[in-house]
């Protein structure tokens, strides 16, 4: 049979379920005219009557009878398959992966997924950690989290933390050995932690702006890392002057275990923003996810 039969055969079920052309064709939703019509054609095709028309009511031959017995625990099978499918469509389900620093991680995305993922079992989630940029398409990623500066225009971008800023901080030994800087030109002359990026390997260029003057330090130092919490290691433990996010160093220098320096050089930055491909249709998973790291100002 060619393709379109598959239909026939669908509404020749229909009236054998309800045992009328009229309720049949309103369930349906065409005209009785051409469901009557469509099932003549059927019978024509296969050299049988299906049914039994009377005046009053619409019976099942017995050729009738043996078709919808073959047919109908099939239909219903597969009817509950696609029900299935689409139950799959709509359920918090599957894999996404996500590029973000270690600081991003910490701060603006476990702390928000941790408590929300114990409900959403069926969500796996795969972070790569990094300082570069990433190609998020290119290298397979569903999507990145960046700060709000970075993030290229053509994608969708949401917000999910406030704007923050990096701080210079060394511990007190330190400072009592070198003298804190007072202006961020001051840094050349010190021992500076730095940060190497991941794209391009080169070294973070320490950004100060004070006054509407903006200026980038590139500061030296013997310890180089890819890992602001390395560089806070090393800060606490004396080798030298870390810029590193304020947000997780505040406890530090709350109890003196850090020292803050150049506090009024110190600028803002966007916060940071999940963002992904503007064209992506995205799952349920995906959207469980962006809703619960949506940054919600109190």
């Amino acid at each position: 049979m060619s393709k379109q039969d598959f239909n026939d055969l669908l509404w020749f079920l229909a009236v054998a379920r309800e045992r009328s052309f009229t309720k049949a064709a309103a369930k349906l939703g065409i005209a009785q005219s051409t469901l009557s019509h469509t099932i003549k054609r059927l019978e024509t095709r296969m050299g049988i009557r299906l049914l039994a028309r009377t005046t009053r009511s619409v019976g099942l031959t017995e050729a009738g009878a043996r078709l919808r017995q073959s047919l109908a625990p099939r239909i219903e099978e597969i009817e509950e398959d696609i029900a299935a499918l689409m139950a799959f469509r709509d359920k918090p389900s599957g894999s996404i992966r996500i590029t973000l620093s270690d600081h991003a991680l910490a701060t603006a995305v476990w702390p928000k997924l941790r408590p929300v993922l114990k409900d959403y079992p069926d969500i796996k989630l795969e972070f790569s950690l990094d300082t570069g940029f990433r190609n998020i398409v290119e290298d397979g990623f569903e999507a990145g989290i960046r700060l709000g500066e970075s993030v290229e225009k053509d994608m969708i971008a949401v917000r999910i933390g406030p704007d923050w800023r990096l701080v210079a901080v060394a511990s007190p030994g330190y400072f009592s050995a070198h003298p804190a800087p007072r202006h961020p030109k001051d840094l050349v002359r010190h021992n500076c932690i730095n940060m190497r990026q991941s794209t391009g390997g080169g070294r973070y260029a320490w950004e100060f702006a004070k006054g509407g003057q903006e200026l980038r330090v590139r500061v030296d130092g013997q310890l180089t890392f890819n890992n602001s919490y390395a560089m806070i290691d090393a800060a606490l433990n004396g080798y030298g002057i870390a810029y590193v996010p304020e947000n997780i160093v505040a406890d530090h220098i709350r109890s003196g275990e850090l020292v803050l320096a150049l506090d009024d050089w110190s600028p803002l930055f966007d916060g940071y923003f999940i963002y992904y491909p503007s064209k992506r249709q995205n799952s349920a998973a995906f959207k469980v996810v962006v809703d619960a790291l949506r940054h919600r100002s109190s």
